[in-house]
């Protein structure tokens, strides 16, 4: 079955500044959907109010034209990887994987070296270490919709084609919306692209639309 993700009618004000209010998005299982835009326009902003974790005047997230306001509370419809490490320091990698369902022995095969990890806590990985096995733990686990806010910051390039080819193949379960600012990455792994500027998004629909708003391609 192929599920379908839209957002729109948001309006986000921080004071007197009106962050985001004119926002239509969609993605549906089988694509990654690639958010673009300058520091500050709202993208983080954006993930964090389809996830519901950002109260805003007004939205409409629906999945499959149920509207969702706190998607986080409901497992299973939508995971989140938020900028920061997001894993507490007490957790094991191995109880990780347990309890997020999934393959340890998939994800070695796609990180080689990382087995030696398997029975040691968090703190014990580099921040990048960590941040491969949240990429994993978030792309791998069952959902119908993932948000990664900079999944190709602060990991190794051999890392990032890896991460790449994962996105790739979950895409086929799921549907995956993507921010970094490595635009080029996002560019190339994604089906469809929207650049949020002055608080619209704006679908990408030529080559020519990222030399308009200072991309690219």
């Amino acid at each position: 079955m192929n599920n379908i993700l839209e957002i729109d009618s948001v309006i986000l004000n921080f004071g007197d500044k009106r962050v985001l209010s004119n926002v239509y998005l969609k993605c549906i299982t089988g694509e990654a959907v690639g958010i673009l835009g300058r520091n500050g326009s709202g993208k983080t902003t954006l993930l964090r109010i389809i996830f519901g974790e950002l109260e805003t005047t007004n939205k409409s997230v629906r999945i499959n034209g149920k509207v969702i306001n706190e998607a986080y509370k409901s497992v299973g419809l939508i995971k989140f990887l938020p900028q920061f490490n997001f894993l507490l320091s007490s957790i094991s990698v191995k109880q990780l994987f347990k309890s997020f369902k999934i393959d340890f022995n998939d994800f070695v095969t796609l990180f080689p070296g990382f087995e030696k990890f398997y029975k040691k806590c968090v703190p014990e990985m580099s921040g990048g270490e960590r941040r491969i096995v949240e990429i994993y733990s978030i792309l791998a686990s069952t959902s119908l919709f993932s948000l990664l806010d900079e999944p190709f910051t602060h990991i190794m390039p051999i890392h990032i084609e890896t991460v790449k080819r994962l996105i790739e193949r979950e895409k086929t379960k799921k549907g995956i919306l993507v921010i970094d600012h490595q635009y080029e990455n996002v560019i190339e792994i994604c089906n469809r692209i929207y650049i949020i500027e002055n608080g619209k998004t704006n679908q990408v629909l030529k080559d020519t639309d990222f030399q308009r708003f200072g991309y690219l391609r």
